[in-house]
């Protein structure tokens, strides 16, 4: 799957999701906190991957086309992920394994975080649920 393939299913997927609030919430890091440019982590996701061939939203050097996975696997906001997520069908009790990672994680970096939550939710997992 490539980043545009990803984005085609991103565009599909609800705008809001309950837990991935909750754990917006609980991180204090998303929509309405810090530097958060973006009203919703659906839209973080689109602008991330619309910019993804280009020069990009965070100043990142375009090295060739990557694979989804190597997006999945570079991003650092964990409601980020968690969104995707949730918003993408991953089962319930992943959702819940995988917050209670990150929220014991919660003071540390968000790519500490995020690597915490691709432990319990992989590439794999994501990609099953969109490709059904």
């Amino acid at each position: 799957m490539t980043p545009a393939d990803l984005l085609r299913h991103v565009e599909s997927l609800p705008r809001d999701t309950p837990r991935h609030k909750e754990l917006e919430q609980a991180l204090q890091i998303g929509v309405g906190f810090g530097r958060a440019w973006y009203g919703s982590q659906k839209e973080h996701w689109l602008r991330w991957l619309a910019e993804y061939s280009g020069p990009r939203a965070y100043g990142r050097t375009p090295r060739g086309e990557r694979p989804a996975r190597y997006v999945y696997n570079h991003i650092r906001c964990a409601p980020m992920l968690f969104w995707l997520a949730e918003a993408a069908g991953v089962p319930d009790d992943l959702l819940e394994r995988g917050y209670k990672t990150v929220v014991q994680h919660k003071s540390a970096d968000g790519g500490t975080q995020c690597a915490a939550l691709r432990r319990v939710i992989p590439w794999a997992e994501i990609l099953a649920v969109l490709e059904v």
